[in-house]
């Protein structure tokens, strides 16, 4: 029986991908393990291996492809003992086979509506229209099929997934369909058979501007020829998208502290100076960056409670402080966050070599999802640009995040008498949901501490 090939999902939140590259060909012998393709995700370029063993027979998406959906039919594979081109010739006809039943919806809705609106007479001709797609999913009380992060938003909004149109691959709702759905779902369907007259006022919230119309209310502000169309790439919409939601979901407060880095700035001095030489170079070379990853790594062991990320019902409590830091692609293409495991337990020159190595891979997308998702919490440094303090956005699930300004020299007071001292802005944003104030400055309090006291980093 013939093996078909589908768009893999390679991380929790991918829903399409770009299709980069064959590295097999129709009529190719393929077993288990060997590579057929690479597909480019919003964060990286990854492998996929075959999992079955057989020919080829026929590539249905060509590479190049982009924003191909999750799960959608890309090849078909022969197996052992079955004609080739028969298995080719059939193939060639799934791809309709898979897009009818993506079409059939869309052509009996039309008919729906009259249907609809000859049985309650009370209805006003925009009520149908509305209930109309949330009836469907719920009179057949199939699963409904929707991403984790739909599920999640649909239970902090109450909207009833079973009411909600998906517009992601096979009829998926995604977060995006949930967004625009109004609270309450289909609970909230009935209501307008009795009480017509809110309908309308309700009708505008449910309504977001498409893409399309508000790129042309923007372009309208502009001359023609002056300006340049630079259409999203798949990290950058995913970026826009989360940091949205972030915004709107997360309650965030902020606490900033000033850190004295001159004892610091001598210990870093007094240890790139001892370091060993290593094939004729320094076997490490610590950055201000590394001490800030230890001491936030070590500030969440002495407040473990702070250790936390939020799961929606319930948090999850983590015992080691896996640490990211936010990484920028060269030409403003996005952020990544590659995480370091266990950041407590290991030397400052450990966490500078594999800092600067997962670094480099970032920039090369060549991360895998096992070192950019999860963790304890993230770091945002801008002090090389010189910004003196910022704040930063949490990115779920994450509780916290670290903004990081310039280190400068600053008048101080030290014992009543004026002084100059290097001094560090440091600002982080604290979920609300998660801790309270005191937690946060508790937190923030033990980074300030180790970071003043940079020899406890070596015990």
């Amino acid at each position: 029986m013939p093996v078909e090939i589908l768009m893999p999902a390679l991380s929790p939140t991918m829903e399409k991908g770009n299709l980069a590259k064959w590295l097999k060909k129709e009529g190719d012998k393929v077993a288990p393990g060997d590579v057929i393709a690479e597909i480019e995700t919003d964060k990286a370029t990854m492998e996929v291996e075959a999992i079955d063993e057989g020919t080829l027979a026929k590539i249905l998406v060509p590479e190049g492809t982009a924003d191909v959906p999750v799960n959608q039919l890309i090849a078909i594979l022969a197996t052992e003992g079955e004609d080739v081109k028969a298995v080719a010739a059939g193939g060639g006809a799934a791809p309709a086979q898979t897009e009818a039943p993506k079409e059939a919806p869309k052509a009996e809705a039309a008919p729906a509506e009259p249907a609809k609106a000859e049985a309650p007479k009370a209805e006003t001709a925009p009520a149908p229209a509305a209930s109309a797609p949330a009836a469907a999913p719920a009179a057949s009380g199939e699963r409904v099929f929707a991403s984790p992060l739909a599920r999640r938003l649909a239970k902090e909004k109450g909207v009833d997934l079973s009411s909600v149109k998906g517009s992601g691959p096979h009829g998926r709702v995604v977060a995006a369909d949930v967004e625009s759905a109004p609270a309450g779902g289909a609970a909230k369907a009935p209501a307008p058979a009795s009480a017509a007259k809110p309908a309308p006022a309700a009708a505008p919230a449910a309504a977001p501007v498409s893409n399309a119309a508000l790129l042309e209310q923007v372009k309208a502000f502009y001359e023609p020829g002056t300006y340049e169309e630079i259409p999203l790439d798949g990290m950058r919409r995913v970026i826009a998208q989360r940091m949205a939601e972030a915004r709107q979901t997360v309650p965030t407060f902020y606490l900033t502290v000033d850190c004295d880095v001159d004892a610091l700035l001598k210990l870093r001095e007094e240890l790139n100076k001892a370091a060993p030489e290593k094939d004729g170079k320094a076997a490490y070379k610590l950055s201000v960056n590394d001490f800030i990853i230890k001491a936030y790594a070590l500030a969440f062991q002495q407040v473990p409670d702070a250790n936390q990320v939020w799961g929606g019902d319930r948090y999850l409590k983590l015992k080691h402080s896996d640490i990211g830091v936010a990484v920028a692609i060269d030409g403003g293409k996005g952020l990544l966050t590659p995480i370091i495991r266990k950041a407590e337990t290991k030397t400052l020159s450990a966490i500078s070599n594999e800092t600067r190595e997962l670094a480099t891979r970032a920039r090369n997308k060549k991360l895998a999802p096992a070192e950019y998702q999860g963790g304890s919490s993230a770091i945002s440094n801008l002090g090389m640009f010189g910004i003196k303090d910022f704040t930063a956005i949490i990115n779920p699930p994450h509780a916290t995040i670290l903004a990081v300004g310039a280190s400068e020299q600053r008048a101080v007071v030290k014992k009543g008498e004026l002084a100059v001292a290097t001094v560090m802005t440091v600002t982080i944003s604290c979920d609300h949901r998660v801790m309270d104030g005191a937690m946060g400055a508790q937190l923030i309090g033990a980074f300030k501490q180790i970071i003043e006291k940079p020899m406890s980093m070596l015990v």
